[in-house]
């Protein structure tokens, strides 16, 4: 049964859909994709050409937004949209700590996990496409992940697409998971030491935290989750948006309070850094992060935590034992993550045989289709973004033919979603050739 329901200036109607779980199977097991549709309501009956959005992530539910907000504004305009649950996420058949064990063992999980990825993503938005459109080609609005997604539809379903608008999304072609963050690193700690010269207050107050957690152990938060000095540092990964560096200084201001057994953790940090770090809502973020990398044949083997050793001033007993303000580390997933959130712990082993699979099918990009592209591309690209590497991605858009490309430090990695309407609309004019 289908439902719709109003919104302030739109109509939404729930979308379901039946896709194989295996698209080289597609007599096998069926799981089911949802997506909800949003179209103005002045424009409900109107013959509207389509646009879909995937989000990032990976394993993340697109964005619940509320009448036309974001960029939802700009798009009702022109189009119907669809918001994707990506298979696993959201209204979708879910795939976590909860329902994976249906599926047996750690290793069935990982081979039913293994079909999660971009091109499975990729097949099934044509499967839905051709259901919806009657087989007419929809524009397609990738943010981050969704831009990884957008970029494998070039390479195997172009004709699937009238036009792809790209935000902070643009993957490098051939790069490994070693080379993602190898790249990564410098980055994050340009974002933190703008952070500390934003607020230079926050080298004592972080060292503070770690040196606590250093001295007394982990802490475990009101909300279960095991909080380490790793676990600390990985609150970085909230300066690689807009309002982040902010967010991090209000966090850190709130850490301590005086107990009768001394100095501890206040109730509010640890609230609001239980929901900085726990992965409860997204654990198919944490479970996938870096096998979205893997290609042909080539293992993760836990690449964020292996690299990480190339850059010792990320030590934090180095920091604390010396002057050195302590680094917080930033879009990274690491095995300990697997102990300290409970979210996670069921899914370590899972996780483990995800980061050691090499019968990953053939690339996910390919060069040669891609330099023949037809299809009008519009790319945001952040200037230093903390998430996807810049060079990375404008070594990409050399490589497909007629991308064009909007560089800019306006924004961080979410300015589709800071200033939506302005985006979409200069993305729009740029795959019209209008700018």
């Amino acid at each position: 049964m289908t439902f719709s329901n109003r919104q302030p200036g739109v109509v939404l109607t729930d979308r379901t859909f039946t896709v194989p779980l295996d698209h080289d199977r597609p007599g096998g097991e069926r799981i089911e994709v949802y997506g909800r549709e949003v179209v103005a309501a002045d424009k409900a009956a109107a013959d509207l050409p389509w646009l879909v959005y995937l989000e990032g992530g990976p394993g993340c539910q697109a964005r619940r937004l509320i009448g036309t907000q974001a960029w939802l504004e700009r798009a009702v305009q022109d189009y119907r949209v669809l918001l994707l649950d990506q298979r696993g996420t959201g209204r979708s058949t879910v795939a976590n700590r909860q329902t994976l064990p249906l599926r047996g063992g750690p290793r069935e999980q990982a081979d039913y996990l293994a079909h999660f990825r971009a091109d499975a993503i990729v097949r099934d938005c044509e499967l839905i496409r051709r259901e919806l459109t009657g087989g007419a080609p929809w524009i397609l609005l990738g943010q981050s992940f969704g831009g990884f997604c957008a970029v494998n539809y070039l390479s195997t379903a172009p004709e699937g697409l009238a036009a792809v608008l790209i935000t902070g999304g643009l993957p490098s072609l051939d790069a490994g998971a070693d080379d993602v963050y190898r790249a990564a690193y410098p980055r994050v700690e340009r974002k933190v030491a703008a952070h500390y010269a934003r607020y230079p207050q926050d080298v004592d107050r972080a060292r503070a935290i770690a040196a606590h957690l250093a001295e007394h152990g982990p802490v475990t938060l009101n909300g279960g989750y095991r909080l380490s000095v790793e676990a600390f540092q990985s609150l970085g990964i909230l300066l690689g948006i807009g309002d982040g560096s902010h967010r991090l200084h209000y966090l850190l201001e709130n850490a301590f309070v005086r107990t009768p057994q001394g100095l501890a953790l206040s109730d509010t940090f640890q609230e609001e850094a239980q929901a900085a770090l726990s992965y409860a809502g997204r654990p198919l973020y944490a479970v996938l992060h870096e096998v979205i990398y893997a290609q042909a044949g080539r293992p993760t083997n836990w690449a964020a935590e292996r690299v990480r050793a190339e850059f010792p001033q990320f030590d934090a007993g180095k920091a604390l034992a010396g002057e050195a303000p302590l680094l917080f580390t930033g879009e990274s997933i690491h095995p300990w993550m697997f102990d300290a959130d409970p979210a996670l712990a069921p899914l370590r082993e899972t996780a483990d045989l995800l980061a050691t699979r090499t019968d990953w099918p053939a690339e996910l990009y390919d060069p040669e289709v891609l330099a023949r592209n037809e299809v009008p591309v519009a790319a945001l690209v952040y200037h230093d973004d903390m998430y996807v590497d810049t060079a990375h991605s404008l070594a990409t858009a050399r490589a497909i033919k007629g991308l064009r490309t909007w560089v800019t430090d306006e924004y961080e990695h979410d300015g589709v979603r800071v200033d939506g309407p302005h985006v979409l609309d200069r993305l729009l004019a740029l795959a019209r050739g209008e700018l």
